[in-house]
């Protein structure tokens, strides 16, 4: 019996609610979050496929879909017969490929099914997004018979008026006939499938017989129309003046570049200008791949173009191959709009003057994104949004932690923070120095030698023990007090205080 099962399904149902409410889940339409093929694990999905597909025989004729799922909520797989239901599926993006985790597509079958582990069956009215409640939706979470952990789910779905009391036990049985047949096929050997296939060939398969074929990692993420996303934390007066120069300039009409370096929150700095500028419609960022991926790259994201009011970013375009700038650039320039009405795109790099010149003759004004380090103000706000999101409730910062984070270098910006914080906040309910990692906690800038950084880490464990004093730190290293004075100094830790 995993986590949730004891609670009833109404009450299931309502912290699910919740969680979407807290996590500003649009309410009305599914955005979609598409992902393209991943890495996971081959006999999961061998076993799954095979499974399902004897599943659709036992269905044929019937309008539902079958679709087996990761443990993200990542669809890998859809089995699926009947032509209209094809069609609404493909409208609400439950399609391989697209994301429907919890935070992306609200309370449904398969994401309750992940949250809480267990079956799950979530009928009509009761999904939080309104697009969703013509359909009836079972779950059940495929579990690892080697490990015990999650592996994914065999997700059911029909249409709400339509709907079988069977389609729970269906969904249940596929799930732990998944669950055997890993078993038996991968004799208790992590991955290891019959017959020789290699993990590589098989994900290639399982993409293929997915009908997805693009790029490894994230296509592209939409945010949704609602002023994009949930408010903005920082507040501090460098972010800010960034902000309202972007909300000018899109309110005007004009096609912008912002520089800055890796995870400063360009995109972020985009959503809350359009927020500012009163500017609604979906905002998708699209992160330039591999350059043998930028086709299907390319193809994936770009007939956004063309909906009334959406605001592409697309970053990284300097690491795409030459015709494929090109090409990016003619779409760009075409869906351009005369008038001085907003422009559709952003242009996001490390440096502006590394645009290629086809897109840089697109680009009226560049905007610097300032760096988190120089925001300090910024930093204990972010973390605690972030923090808030990842545990779906507050979480708090003790004021030696903030003051730690408030004094680290974060070069690699707000989504180094978010790691950092994630990870934190999984641990406890309120952040202290002690759960954060040591160059985090060390103050010191300057590069240390793998050596220096061993004897940082030591001293920054043996202080982040609760209500250990530096003489005590000192007699558990074995070194002198006045060593570790010393070390404090030079390599800028940050000391709890009681």
């Amino acid at each position: 019996m995993g986590p949730g099962t004891s609670l009833e399904p109404s009450l299931r149902l309502r912290a699910s609610w919740a969680r979407c409410e807290h996590l500003e889940v649009p309410p009305d339409e599914v955005p979609p979050v598409y992902t393209g093929a991943v890495d996971v694990d081959p006999l999961f999905v061998e076993s799954g496929r095979t499974v399902l597909n004897d599943l659709r025989s036992t269905l044929a004729g019937e309008p539902v879909g079958v679709m087996l799922t990761d443990a993200t909520g990542l669809v890998l797989q859809r089995f699926l017969d009947d032509a209209a239901m094809h069609r609404s599926l493909d409208r609400v993006h439950l399609a391989p490929g697209f994301s429907y985790a919890e935070a992306h597509a609200g309370t449904n079958g398969l994401a309750l099914a992940l949250a809480d582990r267990a079956p799950s069956l979530v009928r009509g009215a009761e999904h939080y997004v309104e697009a969703l409640r013509e359909y009836t939706c079972a779950a059940a979470p495929v579990l690892d018979p080697r490990t015990g952990d999650l592996a994914g789910t065999v997700n059911l779905t029909t249409w709400s008026s339509t709907s079988s009391g069977l389609l729970l036990a269906l969904a249940t049985t596929a799930a732990r006939s998944t669950s055997a047949l890993m078993l038996a096929r991968g004799g208790g050997a992590p991955g290891r499938l019959p017959g020789g296939l290699s993990s590589a060939a098989v994900s290639s398969r399982a993409s293929t017989a997915a009908g997805v074929a693009a790029p490894r990692g994230q296509v592209y993420r939409v945010l949704p129309s609602r002023a994009a996303g949930p408010a903005d934390p920082c507040t501090s007066a460098a972010w800010r003046s960034a902000v309202q120069q972007v909300a000018e300039l899109l309110r005007a009409g004009r096609t912008v570049a912002l520089a800055g370096e890796p995870g400063a929150g360009k995109t972020a700095l985009v959503a809350s200008a359009r927020r500012a500028a009163g500017l609604r419609g979906t905002l998708l960022a699209a992160r330039a791949p591999a350059p043998e991926h930028a086709e299907p790259w390319l193809a994936a994201w770009t007939p956004v173009l063309g909906e009334d009011d959406a605001c592409i970013v697309v970053s990284g375009a300097s690491d795409l191959p030459a015709w494929a700038v090109d090409a990016l650039a003619a779409l760009l320039a075409q869906a351009r709009r005369p008038g001085g009405t907003p422009q559709p795109f952003v242009l996001a790099e490390h440096d502006a003057a590394l645009l290629p010149a086809p897109l840089a003759g697109l680009v009226d004004a560049v905007v610097e994104v300032p760096t988190l380090r120089d925001r300090p103000d910024d930093v204990v706000p972010l973390a605690e949004h972030f923090a808030r999101a990842h545990r779906h409730r507050d979480v708090g910062v003790t004021p030696a932690a903030a003051q730690a984070l408030r004094s680290a270098a974060w070069p690699g910006g707000a989504t180094q923070l978010r790691a950092v914080v994630q990870a934190a906040s999984a641990r406890t309910d309120v952040i202290d120095v002690r759960h954060l990692p040591a160059d985090v906690v060390a103050r010191g800038r300057r590069q240390l030698s793998r050596l220096e950084a061993l004897e940082r880490d030591e001293i920054v464990k043996a202080l982040g023990v609760p209500g250990t004093s530096v003489a005590q730190a000192a007699a558990r290293l074995g070194i002198s007090r006045a060593t570790v004075y010393r070390r404090i100094s030079s390599y800028g830790i940050e000391v709890p205080r009681p």
